[in-house]
């Protein structure tokens, strides 16, 4: 049973990553192409004069583009070349917790029937309200930001042939990360569904996903997207809507929540390095999410009592 449970674990992995690898790669290509040309540039000064509504500096355009476009390494990069408060590397870190790398983890929504539109309006929407909200009552972290360790430089290419050779290499490591992550993770969950421990976990779940307004079934897409992120969690969600009957209710309410709080062990030890205090950032993730999902989550109930109550 263990090693036929690991096969068809394997063989699920397998045909997630494709599945979602068909998605990040071309995402992936691309946005590696538009960091080389004036259009990750332009999207900077676009977005300059917004940045006083933030309290932030124009320069910190930069780190926001980076990481809505590419990844929250690539926007730490960024916020380490920039002389900025601690208060307004607060801002932005808080910010990109919401909304990093949007074109991938909002697209793989789409896979699992949940809104690409929707997803993307709630991760931005987030970014902007937790901004504006700590800049008006945080009057502290004014002090310049004191930067710790510092990552690697970014490859430098130039010439066309080199930049599509590096956009290549970056689709490619994408695809191969997903799958590393992906086949091992799709084998463990097999093996608890066949041993039957995901019926236990899910039990013990339960009330926290009744109280966001889920089905138990929907305890294993939590808890993936909360340690993996959220383009490991889809792969589990898709999965859980073909297998265990997941509705679209809870797949649209299991990623409002994770969007707000989705890997949350990594993408909150990131920000080690710059100095910032990591446990409110953590906590202000897991109570947006909270909340944001018991809000819809009550009134997608009382829509749906509403029309009942025409259809009688």
């Amino acid at each position: 049973m263990f090693a036929t449970s690991l096969k068809n674990g394997g063989i699920v992995g397998l045909k997630t990553t494709w599945t979602l690898g068909k998605i990040i790669f071309p995402v992936t290509l691309i946005v590696v192409l538009l960091q080389h040309t004036p259009v990750l540039p332009g999207v900077v000064r676009l977005l300059e004069p917004l940045m006083g509504l933030f309290g932030l500096s124009g320069d910190a355009a930069i780190p926001l583009a980076l990481g809505n476009f590419l990844n929250l390494y690539a926007a730490i990069g960024g916020i380490l070349s920039l002389d900025l408060t601690v208060k307004e590397v607060f801002i932005i870190a808080v910010m990109l917790s919401f909304s990093h790398n949007l074109l991938i983890e909002s697209s793989v929504a789409v896979k699992v029937g949940v809104s690409f539109w929707v997803i993307l309006a709630v991760r931005i929407g987030l970014a902007v309200m937790s901004a504006i909200v700590i800049n008006l009552v945080w009057s502290g972290g004014q002090e310049m930001a004191q930067y710790g360790m510092i990552p690697a430089q970014e490859e430098q290419v130039a010439g066309m042939v080199a930049i599509i050779l590096l956009a290549l290499k970056k689709a490619t490591l994408g695809i191969v990360q997903l799958a590393i992550i992906v086949i091992p993770l799709m084998m463990g969950i097999q093996l608890l569904k066949d041993y039957r421990w995901l019926d236990t976990f899910s039990r013990w779940t339960s009330p926290f996903t009744r109280m966001l307004g889920m089905k138990e079934n929907t305890s294993t897409t939590l808890a993936a997207g909360l340690v993996f992120g959220l383009a490991f969690g889809a792969g589990v969600m898709i999965q859980a809507v073909k297998e265990d009957g997941v509705s679209k209710k809870d797949a649209t309410l299991a990623f409002i929540f994770l969007v707000a709080c989705h890997a949350v062990i990594e993408d909150t030890l990131i920000f080690i390095p710059l100095g910032i205090p990591i446990l409110p950032l953590f906590l202000i993730r897991l109570v947006t999410a909270i909340l944001l999902t018991m809000f819809v989550a009550v009134v997608w109930r009382q829509v749906e009592t509403a029309r009942e109550g025409k259809v009688a």
